[in-house]
């Protein structure tokens, strides 16, 4: 029986641990960015910055441009009242989300996530949970559905997403609207709210 060179077990030991290297790799990413969202400049390529400082708030954020595939073709719109404590921005007809002015009250996901425990209609379940950012998943209880007929439909579900900001010493609330949305936009949603900087 042959024996094999040096070189040949380095790269028999190479093909035998690349698998293992590639399975444990994801894992080891969960672990690291559990319960958080960690964004880098490169998440916000389809991304344009857009500046709130006409409409009274002194901030700018990312809004998705119209390279990000979710229908947005036209300029950033912006319904506000001067001197009236809520904002509703809308980047085409599927993305938009509202601003609240709560002056100053500082901890207004946690309220929002104690409204949300309170609730007997949906199960929430969170996929980003930050002290002053939680994205979550909300599905309508439906009771019995053990013994439902396939007949009766999925369950439906939808995403939402909180952001609390103190610019220059006021805490804005920004928020999915009511209904909230799919998955995809709501995604798009999270990294818009996750880059809102006040300006200096």
């Amino acid at each position: 029986m042959k024996y094999l060179n040096e070189n040949t077990m380095r790269n028999l030991k190479f093909i035998f641990i690349l698998p293992l290297f590639l399975l444990l790799l994801p894992a080891c990413t969960a672990e690291k960015n559990d319960g958080a969202l960690v964004l880098s400049d490169d998440d916000y390529y389809d991304f344009e910055s857009f500046s709130l400082k006409e409409y009274d708030i002194p901030a700018t954020l990312m809004l998705p441009g119209e390279t990000a595939n979710i229908g947005v073709a036209t300029a950033p719109e912006v319904d506000h009242k001067p001197n009236h404590h809520k904002w509703r921005i809308a980047a085409g007809q599927n993305f938009n989300f509202e601003i609240d002015d709560w002056g100053n009250e500082k901890d207004m996901v946690g309220f929002t996530k104690k409204q949300l425990a309170e609730n007997k209609m949906f199960n929430i379940k969170y996929i980003v949970d930050e002290k002053d950012f939680i994205y979550f998943e909300k599905t309508l209880k439906v009771d019995g559905k053990k013994n439902a007929s396939d007949k009766v439909g999925v369950l439906h579900k939808t995403y939402f997403v909180y952001a609390q900001h103190i610019i220059n010493g006021v805490t804005y609330l920004f928020k999915s609207r009511d209904e909230g949305d799919s998955k995809v936009i709501a995604e798009f949603i999270a990294k818009s709210l996750k880059s809102v900087k006040s300006n200096k």
